[in-house]
């Protein structure tokens, strides 16, 4: 794992003495003690007229520009998707969809984009069964009856056309990612790292090994990547909105290359696809708002489910990443995953009991079933029973303006390069997201996540999610806007960062770089980063938990808002070619 010797250090220097630096808020029963403080301090962005994180230097520095010829927030969150599209093939995309959570400073207003893909209209409950009627992984995976209906396209140009400044165009948003696809960029750090490793995967298509391959190898680093298909697809969305992407020759083409692949989607599935928004989640943790994306993603709702149950813990008390902590946070993931297995799906096609699950009185009942000194195996587990009342290659990003408007974008394809097959002819790479529906009851997907028949597959229905774009406010304003990919641990890789702010006092680059654990029920075992104190697992290991060692758990993209007013940005350094700036 990139950077083990800062994580190795700063589990070592969490054990010293030394005053919390909270940027939130510092609680006053605050004992967490800073990671490597100076030293972080030095490395985070700050700024007064706003701030763009991503996972791609020039995607994050095109939003920036953006900010500095006047656009808002969203003007500049649009530009940034379309240039990841370009940057970061791997997970930023046309092809895929995602959430959007944005925060308007004026009026405090707040709104959820669902922009995820959905079935076409040929999908079934039995589309990923083999003959014998058992899930059939590789149908879910690996041809085209996974790829959704993609909905970033749709989802970038709502928010635009809904919350943009009215300063800048769609065309002139869309403009520095046509430049970039046309003229070609140089194969970076990320790019140098993804390719080798989807290289068995991707070579099997002939449009995209036209793209990424330099005879029989992938394109090496220093090499120039040039999508000039790519190009001509932004160039039609430039010109003709939404229709250059869901209608006429891209739509025909896009439902085309699903149907080589083996799918049956058609053109008509592309017109049909519409953006939803959607009241956010929202959640209160130790006198902070959390506003997150509400289902068919399960982020929002599990984040303030855990957090909720975790407010009734003194986490301070116990310490950052202390033993007594770590084992809370995961008895308590363990209750919020397994209530996602029975009730999450889409709310279009399934009752979904939001306000049951983030009640703070269901939270007591969990939180009641919570032994401080031994881990509950997941046997014994069930999904609980809220009362009713009347969703790891991914990418997110994060902006804030100067007028304090915040933006949280979340996008997928699914796997690294998705089915890692392009539509001959436009340079968008296809997704394999309906992987995240339940192709079986009790079978679990490609994240090992259980899902049952309210994520079933459907004609039009949006796959079941675990992204989380989340925003927190101090007092009706934008405190913090945060995010990460990883598939099931985007829930609890964003969990720890508002618990490390919150709770232990740390700044937003020590919680960043701070190592991470994950527990999602099934199965039955905590994943740990490389980092944790040898004699902390140990004492997990005497409670009962089966700890796993993984390699890195998310990439959190993030802006903290100071009560002075100062914004922080960092990028977590889990991966290479990420950059916070300011305009």
């Amino acid at each position: 794992m990139r950077h083990t010797s800062l994580l190795v250090a700063a589990a070592l220097l969490s054990q010293l003495s030394g005053q919390a630096l909270a940027q939130l808020a510092p609680p006053p029963q605050v004992t967490g003690q800073p990671i490597l403080s100076d030293w972080w301090r030095v490395q985070a962005v700050q700024s007064r007229s706003g701030m763009v994180s991503s996972q791609e230097a020039t995607a994050s520095r095109i939003g920036a520009d953006v900010l500095r010829r006047g656009g808002n927030a969203v003007d500049a969150a649009v530009a940034t998707g379309f240039a990841l599209a370009v940057t970061l093939p791997r997970a930023g995309n046309l092809g895929g969809g995602g959430f959007m959570v944005i925060h308007l400073a004026e009026g405090n207003r707040s709104v959820a984009i669902d922009h995820r893909e959905n079935a076409p209209a040929s999908a079934r409950a039995n589309m990923f069964l083999d003959a014998n009627g058992r899930a059939d992984p590789r149908l879910s995976r690996d041809t085209g009856l996974s790829v959704g209906v993609p909905g970033t396209v749709a989802g970038l140009i709502h928010a635009h056309e809904r919350y943009g400044s009215g300063r800048l165009s769609l065309a002139e948003l869309v403009a520095p990612a046509i430049a970039l696809a046309r003229d070609g960029i140089v194969i970076g750090e990320d790019l140098a790292d993804s390719l080798p490793r989807a290289a068995q995967r991707i070579g099997r298509y002939p449009a995209t090994r036209a793209i990424f391959f330099q005879g029989d190898a992938v394109l090496p680093s220093g090499a120039r990547l040039v999508q000039a298909d790519l190009a001509r697809t932004l160039e039609a969305i430039q010109r003709d909105g939404r229709a250059g992407f869901y209608r006429g020759a891209v739509a025909e083409a896009i439902a085309a290359g699903v149907r080589r692949e083996g799918g049956e989607m058609t053109a008509a599935d592309m017109e049909a696809y519409r953006v939803v928004e959607r009241p956010v989640v929202r959640g209160r943790y130790r006198g902070f708002e959390v506003l997150s994306m509400p289902p068919p993603s399960s982020g929002g709702v599990h984040l303030v489910q855990i957090l909720n149950m975790l407010e009734r813990f003194d986490l301070a008390a116990m310490g950052h990443q202390s033993a007594d902590t770590l084992h809370i946070m995961a008895e308590a993931m363990k209750l919020a995953y397994a209530d996602r297995s029975e009730f999450l799906g889409d709310p279009d096609f399934v009752r979904v009991p939001v306000s049951g699950l983030i009640s703070k009185a269901y939270a007591a009942t969990l939180a009641a079933q919570i032994n401080p000194a031994r881990a509950r195996p997941a046997a014994e587990i069930r999904p609980g029973r809220p009362q009713t009342h009347e969703n790891d290659q991914t990418t997110h990003y994060s902006v804030v303006d100067g007028a304090g408007n915040a933006v949280s974008v979340t996008t997928t394809i699914n796997f690294s390069y998705g089915l890692g097959a392009v539509a001959a002819g436009t340079g968008v790479l296809l997704n394999n997201q309906l992987d995240d529906f339940a192709a079986q009851a009790g079978v679990a997907n490609a994240y090992g996540l259980v899902g049952g028949d309210a994520n079933a597959p459907a004609a039009g229905k949006r796959p079941l999610s675990s992204m989380a774009p989340t925003i927190v406010l101090r007092d009706g304003r934008a405190a913090l806007v945060t995010g990460s990919p990883g598939g099931s641990r985007i829930i609890t890789t964003v969990l720890q960062l508002v618990t490390g702010l919150v709770d232990h006092g740390l700044t937003l680059g020590e919680a960043t770089v701070a190592p991470r654990m994950h527990h999602q029920w099934l199965p039955d075992e905590m994943v740990v980063e490389r980092g944790f104190s040898p004699d902390t697992l140990r004492l997990l290991r005497e409670r009962g938990h089966r700890i796993v060692e993984r390699p890195t758990s998310g990439s959190l993209s993030s802006i903290l808002i100071a009560p002075d007013g100062v914004i922080h940005g960092f990028a977590d350094t889990r991966q290479r070619g990420t950059l916070a700036i300011a305009p």
